[in-house]
């Protein structure tokens, strides 16, 4: 898998899973009665480390009449699976429901310095034991495996759907139509903000898919966003689902802002700076150390566009991560660009001119940047990716600059 990809998919995937506790026998802790039954949900805040900036929930089901209490979690997967890292990298991805003593599970969480949650659900005798059957069915090994997809079938919304069955509806009924402007990309960022260079990757490899505005059913594959939605759902007889909250911990990492930053102005600063210094690198080629870090320079930039473009361009046509496809990004960064390390590596010539088919290719790449500009204007192309084109077109334009004016400014022998 690409930087990216593995990078989001490795941090996405450890987010929504468990350390590998001993499963328990979880139809031996099913009482012979709903009345026994205690169901709650709970939630595990952010951590620190990149792979638990997403948070993680479970549905928790205590035996009055024992005092067990099993963890229902939907973050499991295995390495030891046929073929695990080629599917993960295609996005064919099967992860496992896992039955787990929550007593033994949730002080690992505290450990961490994340915070715990636990609403306790008003949920009728009847209705507990059809979804403690439900639970404990599904994670039977037979049941136990479903294709997993970072925003619309993970650990969050499995326990959704199984609340909202057998709630008749209910968290759907209230939760569609109601947003507040997120999508999956706001929401990726705004989780992984504070590891920046994680929200970078994640956020120069999601396409369009991930723009669309979610209500809150679908915003609730987040953990959190998911813990907020029960809290205000209320039953047909008018009781709130939610009977009571405990805080078994509070968090001591840093918490994720309610917003990702806004990057524009900063690319855009710097996006011109690097283009201003290229140009002036290059005005100053008769230099020797001028023309060196002019050609290193273009050299590494075109490796690095061309490179992610590949990436970008294999996410989109050879694999199952729909959030990817139809990246705009694509247009910025460019396979075409590989077609120019001949023309930059012989920059560090001193009497080096960029070819008449060179200069069309780097006029054609800035060309190609300067398309994704102007989509912006057209309302069928979502894809929020202004602050990238603030970035690199200006990059772009200082590099098809130099290779037009080398013929001009390349010193005499």
């Amino acid at each position: 898998m690409s930087f990216w990809t593995c990078l989001r998919g490795v941090g996405i995937a450890f987010a929504f899973a468990l350390f590998c506790w001993p499963v328990i026998a979880a139809a031996q802790l099913l009482p012979t009665a709903g009345e026994n039954l205690e169901i709650s949900l709970v939630t595990y805040g952010p951590g620190e480390i990149y792979w638990e900036r997403f948070g993680h929930n479970a549905i928790v089901i205590r035996d009055a009449s024992t005092g067990r209490a099993v963890s229902y979690n939907y973050g499991m997967f295995d390495f030891e699976q046929d073929d695990f890292f080629v599917n993960f990298l295609r996005g064919r991805m099967m992860y496992q429901i896992g039955a787990f003593d929550f007593d033994q599970e949730y002080p690992n969480y505290i450990d961490e310095g994340r915070s715990v949650e636990q609403q306790v659900l008003n949920l009728a005798p009847a209705r507990k034991r059809e979804l403690a059957e439900f639970l404990a069915n599904n994670a039977k090994p037979g049941n136990a495996s479903y294709h997993y997809d970072y925003f619309v079938s993970n650990c969050s919304t499995k326990l959704r759907d199984a609340l909202d069955t057998v709630l008749d509806g209910a968290i759907r009924k209230q939760t569609e139509g109601r947003s507040r402007g997120y999508t999956f990309r706001l929401d990726g960022l705004r989780l992984t903000a504070p590891d920046r260079w994680l929200m970078l990757v994640i956020d120069l490899g999601l396409g369009p898919y991930a723009d669309q505005r979610l209500d809150f059913w679908r915003e609730s594959f987040v953990p959190m966003t998911l813990a907020s939605v029960v809290s205000t759902i209320i039953l047909p007889d008018g009781r709130p689902l939610v009977s009571s909250k405990h805080m078994l911990a509070e968090s001591r990492v840093t918490e994720p802002p309610v917003l990702p930053p806004d990057l524009r102005p900063w690319f855009a600063m710097l996006g011109l700076s690097i283009a201003i210094g290229l140009t002036a690198l290059h005005a100053t080629r008769r230099n020797s150390i001028s023309g060196v870090i002019f050609a290193s320079s273009a050299t590494l930039l075109s490796l690095f566009f061309g490179l992610g473009g590949l990436v970008l361009l294999g996410l989109w046509g050879f694999t199952e991560h729909q959030s990817a496809w139809r990246n705009e990004n694509l247009l910025l960064l460019n396979p075409l660009c590989l077609l120019m390390l001949p023309t930059w590596v012989g920059a560090f010539r001193r009497g080096w001119t960029a070819s008449p088919r060179a200069q069309v290719l780097a006029w054609t790449i800035l060309f190609c940047a300067a398309v994704g500009l102007f989509l912006k204007v057209l309302p069928s192309f979502v894809q929020a990716n202004l602050h990238w084109i603030m970035l690199i077109l200006p990059i772009h334009l200082a590099l098809a600059r130099s290779a037009r004016l080398s013929s001009a400014s390349a010193p005499s022998e």
